[in-house]
């Protein structure tokens, strides 16, 4: 995903939700700082993305009610595949049983079974936007390794823009940047009716997006 491709839908988002442009591009740069004075188990996540994705079959999990009797009804789970979480849904794969390769989060999830899954081997994807700034400064530098920080905003040195909006969509995107081949979505609902008005409008967005990337 270039970034100018990415920037009408951008502009489209913050429109959409009064986002502050300006706070999106402080916490791409604070997340910056605190990666640059990591250690160095940083500097090859994209490659290890690349070796984990590129020609696989990958099943992305949404954290929707419905994703534990997607699970069940399925029998996806093999050894070939790749597993990809969308924040909350961390948690509920754990409680599975299922440890995920790589975790897409804004750290509104549970952030000690995110770091569990990090201590477990998962790729953490790290969104950085204007509401989480305190969260990044207290979460990134407990992540042991295998970090990798993305924004919504242009993007900088150590911190990527790969498209995408919500957690789930954001795993769409990460998924088809490194070369899927097959991806499968589980626990996504975009009709949830259970859901606050922001949220539905969220998910509107991450159907949308979705739909324009598959």
């Amino acid at each position: 995903m270039q970034y100018c491709d990415w920037e009408p839908t951008y502009k489209e988002i913050l429109a959409d939700f009064g986002f502050d442009r300006a706070k999106d591009e402080e916490a791409a740069r604070i997340a910056a700082e605190i990666l640059s004075r990591s250690d160095n188990k940083n500097e090859h996540v994209e490659q290890e993305l690349e070796r984990l994705i590129k020609g696989k079959a990958v099943i992305i999990c949404g954290n929707a009610p419905c994703l534990v009797g997607d699970i069940n009804k399925h029998d996806l789970f093999t050894a070939s595949r790749v597993v990809i979480a969308a924040d909350g849904a961390t948690s509920v794969l754990l409680h599975e049983d299922i440890i995920p390769h790589i975790v897409v989060t804004d750290l509104d999830g549970n952030v000690a079974d995110i770091l569990y899954a990090n201590q477990l081997g998962a790729v953490i994807v790290v969104h950085a936007h204007g509401d989480n700034i305190e969260l990044l400064r207290t979460v990134l530098p407990t992540l042991r390794g295998n970090v990798i920080c993305t924004t919504q905003s242009k993007p900088i040195h150590k911190v990527y823009n790969f498209g995408g909006f919500t957690d789930g969509d954001r795993c769409v995107f990460l998924a088809k940047e490194f070369g899927a081949m097959e991806i499968v979505l589980l626990g996504f609902d975009f009709e949830d009716t259970e859901v606050s008005a922001r949220k539905k409008k969220k998910l509107k967005w991450a159907k949308r997006l979705i739909c324009d990337v598959l």
